[in-house]
C-alpha cells in the first residue's frame, strides 16, 4: 500500500499542539529537564497498519527536532515495531507526546480496521471496492481519509461541495414525491454536469428503478440486506447496463463478505471511525 498523500495545512497541526500546550508544561518546569538531550520513541503493541505517522514527524520537526525514522502511512507493523523515533531537547519531545501518541492511537485503529474489512471482502470479490463515508466527528476529516486510504478504502465523499447525492431528504423537499423534479433538474443541467457522476440514495427497488429513470449515475441502496439485493441487481442491470450499485448502512466487518457477494460494485461504510484505540507505547530517555 502507497502512502495516501493527504494535505495537512500547517496550522492544523500547530493547533494540535497548542491545545494540548496551553502556556506552558508544569512538570518539566518543576523539574527542569527541558533542555536535556532526549530520546523518544512511538511503537506498536501489537500487528497493526500504520498511519499519520508523517503528521507526527512533522509535529517533531516543527519543534526542531531530528527524527531518526519512521514507518510511512500504509504499512504493516508487528507487535515492538517502532513507528516514530526521533531525538532533540526534552522539552520538545514532551511537546509532541500525547498528542503523537493519541493521533497514532486513533488513525492506526482506523487504518486496521479497514485493512481487515478490506481483507475480508477481497477474499469473496477482489473487483468490490471499499468507500468510506464523512460521517466522523468534524475535525478529524484528514486523519479519517488518510488512516482508511492507508488500510486500502478510498473516500466515498469529502463533502458537499464535490459530489451530487441525492437523498430521500431532498426529495422531501420537493412537489410530490420528488422524483419528477430531481429528473428534470438533472436534465435541465446536463451540460453542466458533464464530468459529474449522479448518486442517488433508494431504499427498494421501485426507487431504484425510479432514481435511474431519473438519471442517476450511480445507485446507493440503504439498509438493504443482502438477499434483497442479489435479487435487485440483476433486474436493475437488465434495464440499465451502465449503472453502478452501491451497498450502505450498517456495513461492518462481520457481514462485509455477505454484502461483497450481494451484486454490488462498492460498500459504503461508516463503521471504521469507531472502536478501540491501537495500543500505542511510549518510551522517552536520554539520549
Amino acid at each position: 500500500m502507497h502512502t495516501p498523500n493527504v494535505y495537512f495545512d500547517t496550522a492544523t497541526l500547530e493547533s494540535w499542539l497548542q491545545e494540548d500546550i496551553g502556556y506552558l508544561d508544569l512538570t518539566s518546569s518543576l523539574l527542569q529537564v527541558g533542555e536535556e538531550p532526549a530520546r523518544i520513541a512511538w511503537r506498536a503493541r501489537s500487528p497493526i497498519v500504520a498511519a499519520c505517522t508523517e503528521e507526527v514527524v512533522r509535529l517533531l520537526q516543527s519543534r526542531q527536532v531530528s527524527v531518526i525514522k519512521h514507518v510511512p502511512s500504509g504499512r504493516q507493523a508487528v507487535d515492538g515495531d517502532v513507528l516514530v523515533e526521533a531525538e532533540g531537547p526534552a522539552q520538545a519531545l514532551l511537546d509532541v507526546w500525547k498528542v503523537g501518541q493519541n493521533l497514532l492511537e486513533y488513525a492506526c485503529a482506523v487504518a486496521t480496521r479497514t485493512h481487515d474489512l478490506v481483507q475480508a471482502v477481497k477474499a469473496i470479490n477482489p473487483q468490490v471496492g471499499i468507500l468510506t463515508t464523512r460521517k466522523h466527528p468534524p475535525g478529524l476529516r484528514r486523519v479519517a481519509i488518510k488512516a482508511t486510504m492507508a488500510g486500502g478504502a478510498w473516500p466515498h465523499r469529502l463533502g458537499l461541495s464535490e459530489t451530487l447525492l441525492v437523498f430521500p431528504q431532498h426529495r422531501a423537499l420537493l412537489p410530490g414525491d420528488g422524483w419528477e423534479a430531481v429528473g428534470m433538474a438533472l436534465r435541465q443541467h446536463t451540460g453542466g454536469l458533464a464530468e459529474k457522476k449522479v448518486v442517488i440514495e433508494a431504499s427498494t427497488l421501485e426507487e431504484a428503478l425510479l432514481a435511474a429513470e431519473a438519471g442517476a449515475d450511480v445507485i446507493q441502496f440503504d439498509k438493504v440486506t443482502p438477499a434483497s439485493l442479489r435479487e435487485w441487481c440483476p433486474a436493475l442491470r437488465e434495464r440499465h447496463p451502465g449503472l453502478k450499485l452501491l451497498a450502505a448502512g450498517g456495513i461492518r466487518k462481520e457481514n462485509a463478505a455477505d454484502y461483497a457477494d450481494s451484486g454490488v460494485d462498492g460498500l459504503v461504510t461508516s463503521s471504521l471511525y469507531y472502536g478501540p484505540p491501537a495500543d500505542i507505547g511510549v518510551s522517552i530517555g536520554k539520549a
